[in-house]
Formats: C-alpha cells, structure tokens, sequence
C-alpha cells in the first residue's frame, strides 16, 4: 500500500464529496437561513451521525481493521477473513435494530439531553423530535456502510469507502429543490425540514447498496447467521469495548457542544454548522484521508515488528498532513468573512449571518493543524490494540472544554464554543504526542521538525500576501456568481503561488514524496 496513492485517492474523492456538500449548505443558508426549521434538521442530521462516529468508524474500525488484516493474510486469502466478518456483523445487526428502536421510544428524552433550550420556542423542540425520529434509522445504515467501508480500506481498495458521502450529498441536494418546489409560496421552512429529514435515510440506503455493489465486485462474500459469540467475535468486544468509552467522550464532547449551542439565540446551531462546513473541507480531505490510509500500513509494521517501517509512515503521514493544512487552516482564518461571504450570502442568509458566522470559523480553523494531528496520531494507539489512552487524552480535553464554556459562553457566545473545540483540539495533541514520545513508540527527528517550522514560515508568507490582497478582491465576494468564483480563486491562486513557492524557497517542500501521490506503482 503506497501511503500518498492511498491518501491521493481517499482525499480526492472526499474533496469531491465536500464540494457536494458545499452545494448542499449553500442551497439550505438561501433557501432556509438560519432559522427555526435549519437549527431542527441540523440537530435531527447530528443525531445518527453522532452514534455513527461512536459506533461505527471511531471504536468500531479502530479495533475491526488490525483484526481483519490479520485475518486477510499476507498473501490476500479471503477465506477466514470472509468468515470472521459474516460473524461480527451477524452479531453487529441485530445490536443495532435493537439500539435504534429503543432510541426511536425514547427520542423526547433524548433531543431535551441534547437541545433543551429548543423548549422555549414554540414548536421548535416537537419538530425537532419529529424529524429525529425520521433521521435516526441513517444510524443502522451507514453502520453497515462502515463495516463494509473497513473490510474494502483493509483490502487497500479505498475508493468506494471514499465515494460514499457523495451520494448522500446528492440526495439531500435532491431533497432541497423537491422541497422547495412543494412549499411554493407558501413559505413554509418546516415542510422543506421533513422533506430534508427523509432525505436522509433515503441517502443512507442508497449509499449501503453503493458499498454492497463494490464489496461483492472485490470478490468478498458476507453472510448473515444465527447470531454466536465466537472467539473472534468475544476478542473484537474485548477491544472495542473501550475504543467506545474513548469515541464515546470525544461524541459527548459533540453533545455537550450542541448542547450550549442550543442554549444561545436562535440560529446559533446554524451558525456553528456553515462555518464547519468551511472547516471539514481540509480535515476531511487530508485528516481523515491520511488517518483513513496509515491505520492498515502501522498494524502491519507494527505486528511484524518493523518499527522503522512504522515510524516513516508516520512520520511521513504527519509531514505531508501539516504541508497541506497550515496553508488551509491560514488561509480559512484571514478569509473568513470572503469565503463565508462568496458561498453563502444570499436569499436567508444575510450580512449578520457573515460576520457571525466568519468569527466561528476563524476561531474553529485556528485548531484545524490539530484535529488533523489528532487523526494522524491516533492510529499509533489503534495499531497497537491501545485504545485506552485517547479515552485518557479525550476525557481530559472533554473537562477542559465544559469548564471553559460554563466560564466563557455568556462572554463569548457561540463563538466561545468554536474557541473551545479548537484549544480543546491543541490539548489533545499534546497529550498523544507527549505519551508516545515517553513510550519509545514514535518520536519526531530533526529533519522533520526543521521541514515544519519551514512550512510555518511559508504559511506565514501566503498570509501576509492575502492580507494585502484582500482589499482589491472584497467588493466581488458578494457578487454575481462569476465575480464570486473570480474573488475566490484569485485568493486561492496567490495563497498557492505564495506558499509552495516559499515552501520550496525554505525546504518545507519534499519533491519527491509529493511525487508518490502520481505514481501507480511506489513502495511504501
């Protein structure tokens, strides 16, 4: 497996699928706003894509791939492989029926845990149970979707685990126009919110057959049984139990985020989610995309022994991840109210829209470096059947983020939790890096560290170039479409010019490993 293919061809794809959900949030900021019937939907939406993380791709891949690998082989034999997977999900199905039913009953007491300030605008806590329960079987879906997704990635066949959010992209962007074709002139937001709502698990049962096409294309054969706790089944329990605990306090930290979020003026929830749009474009592409790729190649060096084998690809996961995200991470922050402006402004989304939602992204992308880090380090624990210590890291982080906005919401606002999240994020790779330096597991060399403190300073350079270039370009950002685009590839065309030309300049820039991405054919 060549770690820049593999990274190439996941972030490729998951930029396609950003870029469909770009379209997809511009569409509901003009079309809804942020407003009662957004917050509802984003809430609902939240729900099972919260279980999802805990269940599913956090704990779930995390202690399923290293097994998988191990069954796989070195030669690729995918008899026992086939075996051990039709019995975890024979086991892993009617878990999550029962799970979804028990949540579906119990939705009232769930979205007050989660959203109780909903309560004091009329009507806007019930439709927020409404469309939850309608939203929350996409749980058991894209559950599937993430084992199917796992069993691919571990057979280095990314692609289709990468392609998969761009069908739900599309539907929901189906969704958006059919809803706002059957509300007329009537005006009515709440309709669009329930078309939306069954877009979702619309999505979810197009994206299993999409993974189900391309699972059984690769030769790979599930089987449903009776389900039996075998000693395959027990050993994955025993690992994943706790790589639950330890999703399960960064998902807190997703309710807990919801929840203050909730508890400020209307719109709040909106808010936070358009400014994170902007903000999971590069986490998606490179973060997840590298986290995503190195966690097969690390459990393999790792239980062959090959420690060196397993700090370069970590070494490199980190150079090429920070390469590609200070410039990003930089350039989102000094351009915050262009970049808000050129997607969203318009129709519901007015000018005090921008200058809120252009200060929570400037405070979210001042820790994007980090949760990519955070995705790049985790995998050291996972490969090594450690998925205790990112419970520590986590839980710690968690503390943090709860006392800062009891203290500082009322002064900062919503705003104070995108503050949060990001020192939160910085804390937390404290905490990886530092553990695994003591261990003897992975520790930085000099060269890498002088080729980041190079692309620190070619990042700085882009910066000073946009600051100076704004000025010239911020009348378009609010535009027709043509001076838009114009604003907004003129600001990524000199950011890009100017930062890998001062990369290459300083050294921050390793040629030949970019070259990897390109090639068919380059060893690991």
């Amino acid at each position: 497996m060549n770690l820049y293919r593999a990274t190439g061809t996941i972030g490729g794809l998951t930029m396609v699928s950003r870029i469909a959900g770009f379209a997809r949030d511009m569409l509901l900021a003009r079309i809804l706003g942020p407003g009662m019937a957004a917050d509802s939907f984003f809430v609902a939406f939240q729900l099972p894509n919260i279980f999802r993380r805990l269940f599913a791709e956090g704990a779930f891949s995390a202690a399923f791939v290293p097994l998988f690998s191990r069954k796989l082989g070195k030669d690729g034999e995918l008899d026992a492989a086939e075996r051990f997977s039709s019995e975890v999900v024979s086991v892993f199905l009617p878990i999550l029926l029962l799970f979804t039913a028990i949540i579906e009953l119990a939705m009232p007491a769930v979205i007050w845990l989660m959203a109780s300030g909903f309560q004091d605008v009329p009507g806007k806590f019930e439709l927020t149970i409404a469309l939850s329960r309608i939203t929350f079987p996409y749980l058991m879906l894209i559950s599937m979707v993430a084992l199917l997704t796992a069993i691919l990635n571990s057979m280095s066949r990314f692609a289709a685990g990468a392609s998969f959010p761009i069908l739900l992209n599309i539907v929901l962007i189906a969704a958006i126009l059919l809803g706002d074709q059957l509300r007329g002139s009537s005006g009515d937001d709440i309709l669009i919110a329930y078309v939306l709502a069954g877009g979702v698990a619309v999505g979810g049962v197009v994206q299993l057959l999409w993974l189900w096409f391309w699972m059984r294309r690769s030769g790979f054969t599930l089987r449903l049984h009776r389900p039996r706790f075998t000693k395959d089944v027990k050993e994955l329990g025993i690992i994943i139990l706790p790589a639950t605990f330890g999703a399960g306090v960064y998902q807190i930290s997703q309710l807990v985020q919801l929840f203050f979020a909730t508890q400020l003026p209307g719109g709040s929830v909106s808010h936070l989610n358009f400014a994170d749009r902007l903000n999971q474009l590069p986490l998606g592409v490179i973060g997840i995309a590298l986290g995503t790729a190195i966690l097969p190649a690390l459990s393999r060096h790792i239980g062959a022994g090959e420690k060196e084998q397993a700090d370069r690809v970590q070494s490199n996961a980190i150079e090429l991840a920070m390469l590609l995200t200070l410039p990003a991470a930089a350039a989102l922050m000094i351009c915050a109210p262009a970049f808000v402006s050129a997607f969203f402004l318009g129709g519901a989304f007015d000018a005090a829209d921008v200058a809120i939602t252009s200060q929570v992204l400037a405070a979210l992308v001042a820790g994007l470096p980090a949760y990519v880090l955070i995705k790049v380090l985790t995998p050291a624990y996972f490969s090594r059947k450690d998925t205790k210590t990112p419970v520590y890291a986590a839980a710690i982080v968690l503390t943090f983020f709860i006392t800062f906005n009891i203290v500082m919401i009322d002064r900062l606002g919503i705003v104070g939790i995108a503050t949060a999240t990001a020192i939160g994020a910085w804390f937390n790779v404290a905490i990886l890096y530092t553990l695994l330096w003591k261990r003897g597991h992975y520790r930085m060399h000099a060269a890498l560290i002088r080729r980041l403190m190079s692309q620190l300073l070619a990042a700085g350079a882009m910066t000073a170039a946009l600051y100076f270039l704004i000025p010239y370009v911020a009348p378009w950002f609010g535009g027709g479409v043509i001076e838009r685009v114009l604003s907004i590839g003129a600001l990524v065309f000199v950011g890009m010019l100017v930062y890998f030309g001062a990369a290459a300049l300083t050294g921050a820039l390793d040629k030949s490993k970019l070259a990897l991405l390109f090639k068919k054919k380059a060893s690991q």
